[in-house]
């Protein structure tokens, strides 16, 4: 569980930070000449710059997503989380900064019940 763990950490570390990027700094350049035409004219470097983020980080987001999905489902199987748990867990991946709350309510369960199995043992032993 805690080379699944590590991996669920890193992924969904990077997974909240690219969609983070994706819509607080890619998607506003690359839409600004709609709102404010004057000021970020079509075509301009901004846009240009939002257009080339979007493309390549939200292409690489997309892959690293279902990365995050395979391992946090395989994390949940191992946790054994009730289903509203992940899918609460898998949803708010999509929600920029909720990311980072799922993730750190995640983490600490499973490191409860790592710890719990640890206590157990050494009870046992």
């Amino acid at each position: 569980m805690k080379n699944a763990l590590r991996w669920y950490t890193i992924l969904a570390t990077v997974v909240g930070i690219s969609i983070i990027i994706l819509v607080v700094i890619a998607v506003p350049l690359n839409h600004a000449h709609q709102v404010v035409p004057g000021l970020f004219p079509e075509g301009s470097s901004g846009q240009t710059l939002g257009k080339t983020i979007s493309a390549v980080l939200g292409t690489a987001h997309g892959f690293i997503y279902m990365g995050f999905l395979l391992v946090a489902f395989w994390l949940s199987r191992l946790a054994r989380w009730p289903i509203a748990f992940t899918a609460v867990t898998l949803v708010c991946g999509t929600i920029p900064f909720l990311s980072f709350w799922a993730e750190r309510r995640a983490i600490r369960r499973v490191r409860a019940l790592m710890d719990d199995s640890r206590s157990s043992a050494a009870v046992g032993a």
